[in-house]
C-alpha cells in the first residue's frame, strides 16, 4: 500500500513493520523526570523487551477513552503498538488487564526482519555495563521509573495505594479527535491497521447503524436487547486458565442482561457478539486491575474471565471504529459453557476426516 507522506510519523511505521526496542540506557534518555514521554509513561513492565525485536501491530494514531467520554476518541502521535506486548502488571500491583503497550516511536528503530542467530548469540554475551550508573546525568533514572508507578498523597487523606500507568495517564498523553472527523478513518487504512475489504465491510455496517438510530424503531446491527428483569442470573463454573469452553449464543446471552445490556454490573458489549458460538481456551481469571479513573485497585468478589485471541476489535461499535487497543473484554462465567475435551477432539478428527473424503471424491 503506498505511503502517503502526510500521514508519516517519525520512523513512518505502519502495521506489519519490524522495530527493535532501543536500549534502556537510550529510552532513558527520552524520558523527563517523571518517565514519561509526550506525557505517556514507560513504564518498568517494558524493560524486559529492551534490544528485542517485534513486528508491528497497529499504528497507535488514536485510542478510545476510557476515562472521560466513551463516545469520544483521542489522538496519540508517533505511536505504536507492537504484537503480543502486553503489561504483565508486575510494577502495578500485580493488575490482571493485560493492556497492550503504546511505544513511541522514540523508544524505537527500524529494521529489516528479526535477529540472525549470530544477533542472537551476541545478545547473550554479558555486557558488563551498568544501565544505573550510565543514566544518572539523566533526567529519568531507573529507579525514578519504579518511584512513578505510584501516586503519592501528599496531604496524606487516602490511606488507599493509587497507581499511575499508561492507561491512567492516557487524557494526558492525547487529545480529542474532534466529531467524526474523516482523517481518522483515512489513517485507519493507510497505516495498515484495516485491510480494505474490512474497511469497506464495517463502513457499510456504520453507514447502516446511522441509518437505523435516525427511527426509534430501527434495529443497528448487531442487535442486543437485554431480556431479564432487574436482578440478573449467575453461574459460578470456577474456570481456570487453559480450560476450553465455548461463548453462549446471543439469545442465551440476551436472557442473562437487563435493559441496560448488563449482568450484575458487566456491560455485555457488542464488540463480544462475533465471538458467540465459538470455542477459546480460558487465558485467566481476573480478580483484581486498575480503575483508570483513580489509579486504585478495585477487586472483584466474583472473578470474571479473559479469553485467549478474544479482543475488541473496534469494528461494530458506534463510537470506536477501528480503535487499535484491542482490549480484551470480561466475560462472565454464566455467558460461557465448558467444553468436553475428547468430544471437541472427536469432532475435530471427524470434520477432518470428511474434508478428505470430499477431496477423494472430488478427484
Amino acid at each position: 500500500m503506498i505511503k502517503l507522506r502526510f500521514f508519516r510519523d517519525k520512523l513512518g511505521l505502519r502495521a506489519g513493520d519490524w522495530v527493535e526496542v532501543r536500549s534502556a540506557e537510550e529510552i532513558l534518555a527520552t524520558l523527563d523526570e517523571q518517565g514519561c514521554l509526550d506525557a505517556l509513561p514507560f513504564m518498568p513492565e517494558m524493560l524486559q523487551y529492551c534490544g528485542k525485536r517485534f513486528r508491528v501491530f497497529k499504528v497507535a494514531h488514536k485510542t478510545c477513552d476510557t476515562i472521560k467520554d466513551w463516545t469520544t476518541m483521542r489522538r496519540m502521535t508517533n505511536a505504536v503498538h507492537l504484537e503480543g506486548l502486553r503489561c504483565d502488571g508486575k510494577s502495578h500491583g500485580g493488575c490482571q488487564a493485560g493492556c497492550l503497550l503504546f511505544w513511541k516511536e522514540a523508544w524505537l528503530k527500524s529494521v529489516r526482519g528479526p535477529k540472525s542467530g549470530a544477533e542472537m548469540d551476541a545478545e547473550k554475551q554479558p555486557q558488563g555495563t551498568d544501565v544505573g550508573s550510565r543514566s544518572a546525568g539523566f533526567r529519568c533514572t531507573l529507579e525514578i521509573l519504579g518511584l512513578a508507578t505510584r501516586v503519592l498523597d501528599v496531604e496524606g487523606e487516602d490511606t488507599e495505594e493509587q497507581y499511575r500507568c499508561q492507561a491512567t495517564e492516557l487524557l494526558r498523553a492525547t487529545t480529542p479527535i474532534k466529531g467524526r472527523n474523516p482523517q481518522q478513518y483515512i489513517q485507519d487504512l493507510v497505516s495498515g491497521n484495516v485491510r480494505l475489504n474490512d474497511f469497506v465491510r464495517y463502513g457499510m455496517i456504520a453507514v447502516f447503524n446511522i441509518i437505523m438510530r435516525l427511527h426509534w424503531r430501527g434495529r443497528p446491527y448487531p442487535y442486543i436487547r437485554g431480556l431479564a428483569k432487574k436482578k440478573t442470573p449467575t453461574e459460578v463454573l470456577n474456570l481456570q486458565a487453559g480450560e476450553l469452553v465455548q461463548v453462549r449464543s446471543k439469545d442465551e446471552i440476551m436472557c442473562t442482561l437487563n435493559e441496560w445490556q448488563r449482568n450484575r454490573g458487566l456491560w455485555f458489549d457488542v464488540e463480544m457478539v462475533p465471538y458467540c458460538g465459538r470455542n477459546f481456551r480460558v487465558l485467566r481469571r481476573v480478580d483484581r486491575f486498575l480503575d483508570e479513573k483513580t489509579g486504585k485497585m478495585i477487586r472483584l468478589l466474583n472473578p470474571c474471565i479473559i479469553l485467549e485471541g478474544v479482543t475488541c476489535s473496534g469494528c461494530l461499535s458506534r463510537h470506536r471504529l477501528f480503535c487499535p487497543r484491542s482490549i480484551y473484554p470480561y466475560w462472565h462465567e454464566i455467558w460461557l459453557k465448558r467444553v468436553d475435551e475428547t468430544e471437541s477432539r472427536s469432532g475435530d478428527s471427524a470434520h477432518s476426516l470428511g474434508e478428505t473424503h470430499a477431496i477423494i471424491d472430488h478427484s
